[in-house]
């Protein structure tokens, strides 16, 4: 086993590996830029390093830096956690040739899979459907722009190299294909090194389904099931839950797209942990969409449904241990929902709101589970992205979940800069999230429930409507927001 372990992330994802590395008697090493120097990563690790400055790309992204940081502590593997180099297979290599230990898969199979041009050629020929789109990805805009039109309208601009919508756009005309390619192409490079985007047909209105694999180096694959990821605004997940509520309408479907999942994970020759994502339509007939080959935000709905722990099981097979159970033993009990709090501002279509958090607080009780990054007093960057903290809610039923998800919200509590919070538990109460009747077009269909129903504060939810489409960096008036913050963080006032 592992002495020590460098996670080169920052943020609630690296204080999240930091408590499993404990429970190991495993040292950790945090790594943090000029942004960072007091952040609650830096403070929880047993050693940190500094990397350089704030833009990602002169620290978290930078591959020397981090192998520097490596060596100099000691450190004889390193977990990427999620986003910068997660899915870069040329620092998975650098791993490799420094003789570290990349927590994750090798970087032969991130080449086939992290790649989402690469990852569609293995799936097919594996056997499974994909959506129509581009073999490669693409840096010229015309040759892009050729291909939308042959496909046909909507399609989707996707960054090659990541996910986390960052990077990507949709487009229905011709006419703002040149500029959505531009803005895509721009935000690929700066989160993920690599500008290259590929033209992908939209599916309308799909269920938005992953699958969580987990294998070890002697062969042994598994899935440990589904997480529903359709609720989404601007391609970037709001509600993660386990199981997913099409399941109980049709129950094979788990089994068959576990299936898959393995296969194309297996043509890979993948191990560590991963996650193949679906489009699931109405048919519920379902087509292979990607593979992140890494951790994903929402692991800690399938680790409170499965009972294991996602994170240790890394570890453990990266230092060469066998998958300690088959799939015959995996279990699904309860259901577990995750929201994703963000430092963002609804009375500004969902802005980022950076800044110093005066005080804060987060719940707790039965069930309850709170992944989070930040500490009253820090100041929110504007450097990254303005996730705060990840809140999971497991119970028995679903719609128990939903309610406690509800009830932990409103004593969750970040003053001094906008949150999502009471948004977040607005949801929680409506009735067709209750239902199970989720897509990727929910948020839109909410936000035009809302204004039907003569909100008088009709206004802010036509912008928020209105930008749901539109990319993050359109700004918009501000107005006095329907979406007040609520429980502690009103008492906190």
């Amino acid at each position: 086993m592992f002495r020590k372990v460098l996670i080169a992330n920052r943020g609630e994802i690296a204080v999240r590996v930091m408590r499993t590395l404990r429970e190991m008697d495993i040292a950790s090493v945090a790594v943090f830029s000029d942004a960072d120097r007091r952040s609650l990563h830096v403070r929880r690790a047993d050693e940190a390093v500094h990397i350089g400055p704030s833009p990602a790309r002169e620290s978290y992204l930078a591959i020397d830096r981090i192998l520097d940081a490596a060596r100099k502590t000691g450190a004889d593997a390193i977990h990427p956690g999620y986003g910068f180099l997660s899915e870069n297979a040329g620092f998975a290599a650098a791993c490799e040739s420094a003789g570290i230990q990349f927590i994750g898969p090798s970087s032969a199979a991130i080449r086939k899979m992290g790649s989402k041009t690469e990852a569609r050629k293995v799936a097919v020929g594996a056997g499974a459907t994909v959506v129509p789109g581009t073999a490669e990805g693409m840096i010229d805009a015309a040759e892009a722009f050729r291909f939308a039109g042959a496909v046909g309208y909507p399609v989707m601009l996707k960054a090659v190299a990541g996910g986390g919508g960052k990077g990507m756009r949709r487009v229905d005309r011709d006419a703002d294909f040149a500029a959505s390619f531009e803005t895509a192409s721009s935000e690929a490079l700066a989160a993920f090194g690599n500008a290259e985007v590929y033209v992908e047909k939209l599916i309308e209105r799909p269920r938005h389904i992953e699958i969580q694999i987990l294998g070890d180096r002697h062969g042994n694959l598994i899935h440990l099931g589904e997480r529903e990821c359709s609720i989404q605004r601007r391609h970037q997940k709001v509600i993660e839950e386990c199981p997913s509520p099409v399941m109980s309408i049709e129950p094979s479907l788990r089994e068959r797209m576990g299936q898959a999942a393995v296969s194309a994970a297996k043509a890979a020759g993948y191990f560590n942990a991963g996650t193949v994502e679906f489009l699931v339509d109405a048919g519920r007939n379902f087509y292979f969409l990607e593979m992140n080959t890494r951790l994903q935000v929402e692991h800690p709905v399938t680790e409170m449904v499965t009972g294991l722990d996602l994170v240790r099981l890394q570890i453990e097979i990266a230092a060469g241990a066998r998958l300690p159970i088959g799939q015959e033993q995996v279990e699904w009990r309860g259901s577990a929902i995750e929201c994703r709090v963000y430092a963002e501002d609804p009375e500004n279509g969902f802005f980022p709101s950076p800044g110093r958090i005066a005080q804060y607080a987060e719940p707790s009780g039965p069930g309850v589970r709170i992944d989070s990054g930040v500490y009253a007093g820090w100041t929110v960057p504007l450097d990254y992205d303005p996730m705060l903290a990840k809140l999971a809610c497991w119970a028995g039923t679903r719609r128990h979940a939903a309610a406690r998800l509800g009830r932990a919200l409103s004593e969750c509590a970040v003053v001094g800069i906008k949150s999502n919070i009471a948004f977040l538990a607005e949801l929680m109460k409506d009735e067709e999230f209750l239902a199970g009747e989720l897509d990727t077009a929910f948020l839109e269909r909410y936000f035009e429930r809302r204004q039907s129903i003569n909100d008088p504060h009709e206004a802010i939810v036509s912008e928020v409507l209105k930008l749901a489409r539109k990319p993050l960096a359109l700004e918009t008036r501000a107005s006095e927001s329907r979406w007040k913050t609520m429980g502690r963080a009103e008492s906190l006032r």
